[in-house]
């Protein structure tokens, strides 16, 4: 699980690589920042057009397609390496884009496969943790690393780490098989269905939906926002590095609790309605630092934890169809969080405005969350003809 998890890392940590130094990058690159910003607009695109393919690949060939991702992903980074210009790093980024589907959605299954039955949600955790700690490196790398006029050692030293985390998950796959909980109960469309029957399945997919929606907008504008308050984009930087780092604290300490009290309703309630009240609070005092390096974190620490806390859902109640249901789950995610970014993106300049809308997306939340129940029926198999 924690070979897995480096590789989770470094699929986040090469998604974001240009993000904190976007000038610096335009400039070496002879372009704009707007196309810089694709450099990382990609991923989220293309999880939406892959995320059930990987899902159904996960799925019927567990390890073969987890070892793809984790190898496509290394090969991206290297990509990268063969000249540094814009052409070659935009094909670095697609081929990692490509790959984040077969590695992400393997999470729940991963967990299933290799940890017994109460191990399990701290595996989960411990698999969405990995997300925010290669998002963390990557903000703190690309101003370390780069170059004065090029990129330095950034690109290398980040290639190098995904061709170690591959050879690591690769040797712990090739030694271990995952433990078998039988086939999922249909193949390709037909798993999807069933899957997509299941109530759960539709829940947690608007839950992410707003979720993921909320935090993508503020990981991608808080900086804007907060601009027209002379904050800088050093300290915005500093409250999303703060967010980040509360999620991880808080994927260690809630999820396994909330599994041992089947508490994921209370806590996904109490989650959604957290975010909207933090989002009312910087609405009102969005124009003090200190308010907001308080309330920024805050809303991480609780919202980045419900993730394991539904993914553990899926886990428990989707078993073998897990590949196919994470699949649903982040697409719908990601999808919240191009339409919620875009929103967003039109009131930066009214900071108050858009915290408030924020604050009403994640307040979306609550009838789904409110749906979520105890152990639900394991995926309907198909009736034979």
């Amino acid at each position: 699980m924690i070979a897995y998890a480096l590789v989770v890392a470094v699929t986040q940590m090469l998604w974001l690589t240009f993000a904190p130094i976007d000038t610096d990058v335009a400039r070496d690159f002879h372009t704009s920042q707007a196309a810089v910003g694709w450099l990382a607009n990609v991923f989220p695109l293309l999880y939406v057009l892959l995320a059930l393919p990987a899902g159904l690949a996960l799925d019927r060939w567990f390890r073969g397609s987890l070892l793809t991702g984790a190898g496509l992903t290394a090969l991206g980074g290297l990509l990268r390496l063969v000249h540094q210009d814009y052409a070659w790093a935009l094909a670095g980024q697609l081929l990692v884009a490509v790959a984040q589907p077969l590695v992400l959605n393997a999470l729940t299954k991963t967990a299933t496969g290799y940890l017994p039955a109460r191990q399990r949600p701290a595996g989960i955790a411990t698999g969405s943790a990995g997300q925010f700690i290669g998002s963390i490196v990557a903000l703190a790398m690309g101003p370390l690393l780069e170059g004065r006029h090029h990129l330095g050692l950034l690109l290398p030293v980040q290639a190098a780490i995904g061709v170690i985390a591959f050879l690591i998950l690769a040797g712990v796959l090739a030694r271990h098989a995952p433990a078998e909980d039988g086939p999922p109960a249909a193949i390709g469309v037909a798993e999807l269905r069933a899957v997509w029957a299941v109530p759960l399945s539709k829940t947690l997919a608007r839950l992410a939906f707003v979720g993921v929606g909320v935090f993508v907008a503020l990981s991608t504008y808080l900086q804007p926002i907060l601009h027209h308050n002379h904050i800088s984009s050093t300290s915005a930087g500093l409250m999303l590095a703060g967010m980040l780092a509360a999620g991880i604290i808080g994927c260690g300490a809630f999820p396994p609790p909330v599994a041992r009290r089947d508490a994921a309703r209370r806590y996904l309630i109490f989650a959604v309605s957290w975010v909207s009240l933090c989002c009312v609070l910087l609405a009102l005092a969005h124009a003090s630092v200190l308010a907001d390096f308080i309330l920024v974190p805050a809303l991480g620490l609780i919202l980045l934890a419900a993730l394991p806390v539904m993914l553990e859902l899926i886990e428990r109640d989707l078993g073998a169809a897990g590949g196919v249901a994470t699949g649903i789950l982040l697409l719908a995610g990601n999808a919240g969080g191009l339409v919620v970014a875009v929103i967003v993106s039109l009131v930066t300049g009214t900071a108050w405005i858009a915290f408030l809308i924020l604050a009403l997306v994640a307040l979306f939340g609550v009838v789904p969350a409110r749906r979520v129940a105890g152990p639900a029926p394991t995926v309907p198999a198909p009736q034979p003809v």
